[in-house]
């Protein structure tokens, strides 16, 4: 069974740094693109990277670009989000999901984590 688990979400203070982990089972992950995105409260999900199947191609949406990176291990079967410089701006449900090819930044997803919490707040 196909399965995304988000994990190192929390509470963290503006301008702090979080690193985000997305273990997948059930499939071969070499052959996903895998995006994140979050969702604040009250407003639409967004896409906030995306990173190809081998890892060769990186997107970030302006809004995080140059204080998020994403990474993948394949062997490990794990997506990172690493998240530095935050805003609480930033607080929102971190999402990973797998897709099939990224467009940019934005992941054409087709499987979906159950998210993990981020808040920025002093």
């Amino acid at each position: 069974q196909l399965q995304l688990v988000e994990s190192g979400g929390g509470l963290v203070q503006p301008g702090g740094s979080l690193r985000l982990s997305c273990a997948a089972s059930g499939f071969t992950l070499d052959y996903y693109a895998i995006g994140w995105f979050r969702q604040a409260p009250g407003k639409e999900r967004e896409g906030v990277s995306c990173i190809s199947s081998n890892g060769g191609s990186t997107n970030y949406a302006d809004s995080v670009k140059g204080r998020f990176t994403i990474s993948r291990d394949n062997a490990k079967k794990t997506i990172y989000l690493q998240m530095n410089s935050l805003k609480p701006e930033d607080t929102a449900i971190y999402y990973c999901a797998a897709a099939l090819k990224c467009s940019g930044y934005v992941a054409r997803a087709i499987h979906w984590g159950q998210g993990t919490q981020v808040t920025v707040s002093s």
